[in-house]
């Protein structure tokens, strides 16, 4: 997944599909690649890395073109490299196909492909889109991507370029954002729309099934049964930087828009259609490992250590194994007790932070089994475990992590499933419920997005405070962690976080008259404790904003305003409750005049110790 060009007109395509692809750069990439029609046949260019070493192949060799392709690729499946860069060919090099999404069946359909004949290139998912095309191929590309579109499973935006259909470009959209751009006597596509502002702002935004046909002079739009679709020209209005940033005001907010699909896209091929299971292979946990593990280490820093505290929960409750949680900088410095009955799970989302590398290569040397949870494919961490499970967050612009933290929250649950489930720690009925909660997070998040106005209410009353105090029990004292690193490290406010139990011991002498709470209570074995506590701060005339869950009403009682999240297995709580928080932090970071997307001081990975 991650860049999407096209063009087909009568000016040179492959300077324009490199501009667009330089104006995606802000998305995060990991190779690049490029494909037009040239004397009858598609030439093709792609190179790992930035794209400026795409520049330097094609240098002085652009191929005379009036129609073409390319797709800057933040790798999923397959490691970053030449071979597994986009476009894609099918064995013919009739068909070229570029696609950001996920194919979450390509493995079935990859081994069918193989028994037909078909010989692939690379070790992605998206490859087997030209194959299909080229195996169903009967003379129209628009019934090909219509019959292709019914066997796959997943997410897509794919765009064909063929040498048997010259004069059109076929693309089609599920799950998977795709904008059309419409020109006089050419016309364009791309996944985002800063790759078309140099060339006209009047776009076609496609919607999940729709099927787009450009040619040189009309564009047309179908669904997926080849109705013909009349679409609204929507004309852009913001500017460069703006479009970046799909017409929000920062990345941060932008990526917290974007949880529920990468959540779905991180659950997506993990967890069985009839939620029976889950199925991670790439883990490649050894069965004597498995059943001779002991004990399991979670280690990580910042953001992901708070991924880990949830872990720690998550996996003790499925699984009964007793797990440890470090912060990566102190873990090899005390010397852990680590053997060949370890597990050590390490977390982080670049692969790259320097004190969580040291602490895998502690582990391995002293004989444990390492997993790694990632969102870099082909990072160090991912090389150097024994395992690795891919977050898929996408890239990440903003310093503060959101949506990564999010999937690395729902890794934690997969995790925990899977080591449940293979230790046979699980009755069948209680992991379909589970697991039917679990692909419903992606629908709740969205709701939990919608309500804001209580978080607006706090930062107009609030935003010169000097602290806030965050509390919570259980799972939720791992969120109030997150929530009030949030809030300093982008607001620049002096937050803290306790367990709520603890208020006696020392921090009820910080609440004074008008001092800012935020209370989680969303944990219902331990609601009503909450709640006394809640009634604590407000005997000391602090002023309470409550996050609880549907049906929790007892709340409102108590605190002055509250948030509700959508009723869910406690379990997931977390991963609604947190929303909130960050978007609190972002409101009271614009309303303060903070630099949202890089705070002082900070970096979004930190490769050194």
């Amino acid at each position: 997944m991650c860049g999407i060009v096209g063009y087909i007109g009568g000016r040179q395509a492959a300077p324009i599909l490199l501009d667009g692809l330089q104006k995606l750069e802000y998305r995060g990439y990991d190779s690049a690649g490029v494909a037009v029609l040239h004397d009858g046949r598609i030439e093709l260019h792609k190179k790992a890395g930035k794209l400026i070493e795409l520049r330097k192949q094609m240098d002085g060799c652009l191929p005379e073109s009036t129609a073409g392709i390319g797709h800057t690729r933040w790798a999923t499946h397959g490691r970053p490299c030449d071979d597994n860069a986009h476009p894609h060919l099918d064995c013919s090099g009739r068909f070229a196909v570029v696609h950001n999404g996920i194919i979450e069946n390509y493995l079935t359909l990859r081994e069918w492909l193989i028994s037909q004949g078909h010989v692939f290139r690379s070790e992605t998912d998206s490859e087997v889109l030209s194959h299909l095309i080229e195996e169903f191929y009967r003379g129209d590309l628009v019934e090909t991507m219509q019959r292709v579109s019914k066997k796959v499973d997943g997410s897509y935006a794919a765009v064909v370029l063929s040498t048997d259909e010259p004069d059109r470009l076929v693309a089609a959209r599920y799950d998977s954002p795709l904008v059309v751009g419409l020109g006089e006597g050419e016309n364009f596509l791309a996944s985002d729309i800063p790759a078309l502002l140099a060339h006209t702002r009047q776009t076609y935004i496609l919607e999940d099934g729709e099927i787009a046909v450009l040619g040189r002079e009309q564009v047309r739009v179908l669904s997926h049964t080849g109705r013909p679709v009349e679409k609204q020209i929507f004309s852009v209005e913001w500017d460069a930087a703006q479009a970046e940033k799909d017409g929000y005001d920062h990345f941060m907010l932008k990526e917290i828009n974007e949880q529920p699909r990468a959540v779905k896209d991180t659950l997506s091929g993990h967890i069985a259609e009839d939620n029976s299971g889950v199925s991670l292979p790439e883990i490649k946990i050894p069965e004597k490992r498995l059943r001779e593990t002991k004990k399991i280490f979670i280690t990580a820093c910042g953001t992901a250590y708070h991924a880990g505290l949830f872990g720690k929960q998550i996996i003790e409750s499925l699984t009964r194994i007793p797990v440890e949680v470090d912060i990566a900088s102190e873990f090899r410095y005390r010397n852990p007790i680590l053997d060949k009955h370890s597990l050590v799970i390490v977390i982080s989302q670049s692969g790259e932070t320097a004190d969580t590398l040291a602490a895998l290569r502690e582990a391995r040397h002293k004989g444990a089994w390492v997993l790694a949870v990632t969102n870099v494919v082909d990072s160090s961490v991912a090389r150097e475990a024994d395992g690795v499970f891919y977050t898929l967050a996408g890239p990440e612009i903003a310093v503060a992590s959101t949506k990564a933290y999010t999937t690395q929250l729902v890794s934690m649950c997969l995790i925990g499933l899977y080591l449940a489930q293979r230790r046979g720690a699980l009755k069948p009925d209680d992991m379909a419920q589970i697991i039917d909660e679990l692909r419903k997070l992606p629908e709740k998040m969205s709701v939990v997005l919608k309500n804001g106005k209580p978080i607006k209410t706090f930062v107009r009353q609030y935003r010169d405070c000097q602290s806030v105090f965050f509390i919570g029990r259980g799972m939720d004292h791992a969120v109030a962690q997150e929530g009030a690193l949030k809030l300093r490290e982008i607001s620049y406010i002096h937050a803290d976080a306790y367990a709520a139990g603890e208020l006696k011991h020392g921090t009820l002498a910080l609440i004074v008259k008008g001092v800012p709470v935020v209370a989680l209570a969303t944990q219902a074995p331990l609601f009503e404790k909450m709640l006394s506590n809640i009634k604590e701060v407000k005997a000391r005339d602090a002023m309470v904003l409550a996050v609880a869950m549907q049906g929790m009403d007892e709340a409102a009682k108590e605190a002055d305003q509250v948030i509700y999240i959508p009723t869910t297995h406690q379990i997931f709580a977390p991963i609604l409750a947190v929303i909130p928080l960050q978007l609190l932090a972002y409101r009271m970071a614009v309303a303060r005049d903070c630099d949202v997307d890089q705070p002082r001081n900070l970096a979004k990975s930190v490769t050194v110790e």
